[in-house]
């Protein structure tokens, strides 16, 4: 006598088993790669050697562009246009306690005193412009002190601010004595 054939049954996963499946590798994937963006750097947090590059990569310079910082320089504004609203910069500040020089017409160092924001002290105030440009400055913290030039050239950093003014003076004939910039 022969046994009798059953006919062999494929058996599929059950709609409870492909979604614990789905669920498990969804969980995998979000603790995994939480908070990773394919193809856009943030930038780093703004510095003194890195303030216009930062400024000008993550903004781009279509027009001018105002950055200005108050509360200590822990926290940093930004407007578009001459006529914008100025917005909160929403990317890392690591400027606390900059203290910002010019230059004056007889070479000597000048601490600039920047007016008010909505009552609150600012502590520092850049234009950045189409062409590229920028305010040229000197800053100061409590490490160093950094020469931030208006083209070209990224900042330098130095031991004192009059370090940093003797660079700014000795190179300003550059732009305006030689035309190779022109």
């Amino acid at each position: 006598m022969h046994p009798i054939m059953r006919p062999k049954i494929k058996r599929g996963f059950t709609l409870i088993e492909l979604l614990i499946v789905i669920l498990i590798v969804s969980m995998v994937y979000f603790l995994g790669f939480d908070g990773v963006e394919l193809g856009k750097k943030k930038p780093k947090a703004l510095t003194p050697l890195n303030l216009k590059s930062n400024i000008v990569s993550s903004e781009g310079t279509k027009t001018q562009l105002t950055l200005l910082c108050i509360d200590g320089c822990k926290t940093c504004l930004l407007r578009t246009g001459l006529s914008g609203k100025y917005r909160k910069y929403s990317n890392a500040i690591d400027l606390s306690d900059i203290k910002a020089y010019t230059v004056d017409r007889s070479n000597s160092l000048v601490r600039i005193e920047y007016e008010r924001y909505n009552d609150r002290k600012i502590c520092l105030k850049m234009d950045f412009y189409p062409n590229g440009s920028s305010t040229q400055i000197i800053l100061e913290d409590k490490k160093a002190s950094y020469f931030l030039p208006t083209y070209f050239e990224d900042a330098k950093e130095f031991e004192s601010p009059e370090d940093a003014k003797d660079y700014w003076v000795d190179n300003a004939g550059l732009v305006s004595d030689n035309g190779e910039f022109y």
